[in-house]
């Protein structure tokens, strides 16, 4: 693995700060085109597209600021474990009902913040594998205190996930950015968590593992 050089604390918080703005700026800014429709179209049926919108969003919204908060911020920061129902409930609201669908598999009750907010990079991560939709299946072994995880991307045009890969071996590493922040945070909660990654092509599907 090639030398790098790490982002200093400040800057790896602009870059977080800068992909959670990325994640939900969508979501807000239709909320505001919305409202606009509210405030200057009488007609009934723009008026109930318009509210039907800005549900829609706002639970998307919500659901990526939930996510963000377990993935990137210090949720839950009075103890030092999460508990896994927790993390499967915010990551099913982070998929939502679009083309991804989240299979979860495996232990129960709590583990450990660092190994818990891997997990959900991993997913968010697993995303990018599947750029046409598909399903990702969480599957959980070992114990609570010594887990492993593996993530089955199974959909159409399956592909390894975006950056990952170059960050794991350390060639051809991208600069970092909003776009890559996501994967090099990933690889870095897994050095933390002393869990080692891997890619590997599995036929059609991707398996995305973190093993301890």
């Amino acid at each position: 693995m090639t030398d790098r050089v790490h982002p200093t604390d400040l800057e790896l918080a602009a870059l977080i700060s800068s992909k959670i703005c990325h994640d939900v700026i969508g979501p807000v800014g239709a909320i505001y085109n919305g409202l606009e429709i509210l405030s200057e179209d009488d007609d009934a049926e723009a008026q109930a597209y318009a509210l039907s919108v800005i549900r829609n969003v706002t639970e998307q919204a919500s659901a990526r600021l939930q996510f963000a908060r377990f993935a990137f911020g210090a949720a839950g920061s009075a103890g030092s474990l999460i508990d896994l129902g927790t993390a499967e409930q915010i990551s099913r609201g982070f998929l939502g009902t679009g083309k991804h669908k989240l299979v979860w598999q495996g232990l129960g009750g709590h583990m450990s913040k660092d190994k818990v907010k891997l997990l959900l990079n991993l997913i968010a991560v697993g995303i990018t594998a599947l750029p046409r939709g598909g399903e990702i299946a969480v599957m959980m072994s070992g114990t609570n205190e010594a887990p492993n995880f593996v993530l089955r991307c199974q959909g159409t045009s399956a592909r390894p996930p975006m950056h990952l890969g170059e960050f794991i071996s350390g060639e051809g590493v991208p600069p970092l950015d909003a776009m890559t922040i996501q994967s090099y945070y990933t690889w870095r909660l897994a050095q933390t968590a002393g869990m080692t990654l891997s890619i590997v092509k599995d036929g059609p599907d991707i398996l995305l593992s973190a093993l301890g």
